[in-house]
C-alpha cells in the first residue's frame, strides 16, 4: 500500500485518530484530511463548560498531537458528494479528490430550531462546534436577562451548568420528565433535577416550546409555550440533539441516512442491499454498526470515546483486512460534568426494563444505579463514584445476571425498579 492514497472526510476527533492509527501501523502512502471547519481538529467535551465560562479560549482546544500527523490537510472545505464507481471525494469548492480507501467520519451536527426564519432570529445559539462556543460565549458575557435552554440533554445540562456558574438566570425547559431522561431514566434523572434546581435553575419538565418571537428588531424575546404561556428571554441555546453528517451520501446507494452511515463489525460502509463496501470504512459519530453486546442490533454513538476507538479499528481494518481487525466492540462508555456531578456511564440504558441502586445513595449525592433487562445486566452509571464503576464492566460485557454484584459489605439493600426509560427507538 506504499503508493496509495487514503482520504478521510471529517477532521475531526474520529478522523484524527483513524489517521494517526493507520501511520502508526505502517502506512506510508498519501494520507488527506478533508474538514469543513477552518480548524485542525479540536476537543469538542470543553466546548460546554470551561469554553463558556472563559476558563479555556475556543482556540486553544485543539487535540495533541496534530501537527506532527503526516498528512496532507483540506480544511475549510466541506464535501459535496462521492463518485463511488471512480472512487472520487466530491468538493464543496469544485475539487476531486481520488482515494484507493476513504473513511467517512463526517461526524453529526447540531439539529437546528424547526422554523428557520425563527431560527435566524439574533441571540438564538446551537452548541456542537467551536465557532458555537465562541459565539455562544459572547453572547453570555453581554450578560443577558434570561437564558432559556431548549432540552434537558447531555449539552443542555452542561451549558446550564456553566451558565449558572456565570451567574446568569437560566430556564430549562424539556418535554421529558426529567433531565437525561432519555439515557438515565427518570430515576437517575430525578436525581439530577434536584441538582439543577439547587443551582437556581429554573427547569420545566413536561414542558413543549412551539415557537419563538422577536422583538420587531431580529432579535429573539420570548418562547411560547403549548397549551398557552410563554417564556421571556433574550438569548437561547436551542439543544435538541444532533443530525449525523449524511446529507452528501444522497444518491450513492450507500446504506446512509439520518441515523448514520451503516456498516459491518469491521467498520466497512454498506450498500443500499448490506453488501459491504471493501474500500470505504466510517467511524465515529457518523457510524451505525451491529454492536455484539446488544444482539447485533445497529447502534451510533456521540461518545468520546467511541470516535477514538473506532477510528483505529477502522485503520486496523484497512490496512490488515476485516478478518485480522475483527468485529467492534468497544463497551460504550461517556462522561459528564455539571452541577457539581461527575457522570460516568458504561454499556447502553436503551430498552432496560429495571434499574437499582448498586452501591452509594443518591442522598448522599454519590452512587451507582446499575440497569437490566429480562434479568441481565446491561449498563451501569456511576454519579460522583467512578472507582465502583470498573467493577461492573466485566459483568455487562458477560451479560451476567441483574444484579451481577450482590452482598457487598458497603452495599444498600437492592431494590430494582422500572427506570423510566423512554420507549426504544427504531433502528
Amino acid at each position: 500500500m506504499r503508493n496509495e492514497t487514503i482520504v478521510v472526510a471529517g477532521a475531526s476527533l474520529a478522523g484524527l485518530r483513524g489517521a494517526e492509527a493507520l501511520r502508526q501501523r505502517g502506512f506510508a502512502g498519501r494520507l488527506i484530511l478533508v474538514g469543513d471547519e477552518p480548524y485542525l481538529p479540536y476537543d469538542r467535551p470543553p466546548l460546554s463548560k470551561h469554553v463558556l465560562t472563559g476558563e479555556i479560549a475556543p482556540g486553544a482546544t485543539t487535540l495533541p498531537g496534530v501537527r506532527g500527523l503526516d498528512a496532507e490537510w483540506r480544511l475549510g472545505t466541506p464535501v459535496s458528494g462521492l463518485d463511488r464507481a471512480g472512487r472520487a471525494l466530491l468538493l464543496a469548492d469544485g475539487g476531486r479528490l481520488g482515494f484507493d480507501r476513504l473513511l467517512i467520519a463526517t461526524g453529526a451536527r447540531a439539529r437546528p430550531w424547526p422554523n428557520a426564519d425563527e431560527a435566524r432570529l439574533s441571540g438564538i445559539h446551537t452548541l456542537r462546534g467551536r465557532d458555537d462556543a465562541a459565539a455562544l460565549a459572547s453572547g453570555l458575557a453581554a450578560r443577558p436577562a434570561r437564558v432559556l435552554i431548549l432540552g434537558a440533554g447531555f449539552i443542555g445540562c452542561e451549558a446550564a451548568s456553566s451558565i449558572r456558574a456565570l451567574g446568569l438566570p437560566v430556564t430549562v425547559v424539556d418535554p421529558g420528565p426529567a433531565p437525561l431522561a432519555r439515557t438515565l431514566g427518570h430515576v437517575v434523572g430525578s436525581f439530577v433535577a434536584g441538582r439543577m434546581q439547587a443551582a437556581g435553575v429554573d427547569y420545566r419538565p413536561g414542558t413543549r416550546v412551539t415557537h419563538l418571537e422577536g422583538d420587531g428588531a431580529g432579535r429573539v424575546r420570548r418562547a411560547r409555550l403549548a397549551g398557552g404561556g410563554a417564556i421571556d428571554a433574550d438569548l437561547v441555546v436551542v439543544a435538541l440533539g444532533a443530525v449525523r453528517n449524511t446529507d452528501w451520501l444522497a444518491g450513492t446507494g450507500l446504506a446512509a441516512n439520518a441515523g448514520g452511515v451503516s456498516c459491518d463489525g469491521a467498520c466497512r460502509v454498506l450498500d443500499a442491499a448490506g453488501r459491504p463496501e471493501a474500500a470505504i470504512f466510517a467511524a465515529g459519530d457518523v457510524a451505525r454498526w451491529p454492536h455484539p453486546l446488544y444482539g447485533g442490533r445497529p447502534v451510533a454513538l456521540e461518545h468520546w470515546g467511541n470516535a477514538v476507538a473506532q477510528g483505529a479499528h477502522a485503520a486496523r481494518a484497512m490496512l490488515d483486512g476485516p478478518e485480522a481487525a475483527g468485529a467492534y466492540a468497544e463497551l460504550p462508555a461517556f462522561w459528564s460534568s455539571q452541577f457539581g456531578l461527575n457522570i460516568k456511564s458504561l454499556g447502553l440504558t436503551e430498552g432496560a426494563d429495571a434499574v437499582a441502586i448498586a452501591q452509594g445513595n443518591p442522598r448522599t449525592g454519590r452512587f451507582l444505579a446499575v440497569y437490566g433487562r429480562a434479568g441481565r445486566t446491561l449498563a451501569a452509571v456511576s454519579v460522583n463514584a467512578g472507582r465502583w464503576l470498573p467493577a461492573y464492566e466485566a459483568p455487562i460485557r458477560a451479560a451476567a445476571p441483574f444484579p451481577p454484584i450482590t452482598g457487598g459489605a458497603d452495599q444498600p439493600a437492592l431494590k430494582p425498579v422500572p427506570p423510566g426509560l423512554p420507549a426504544p427507538r427504531a433502528a
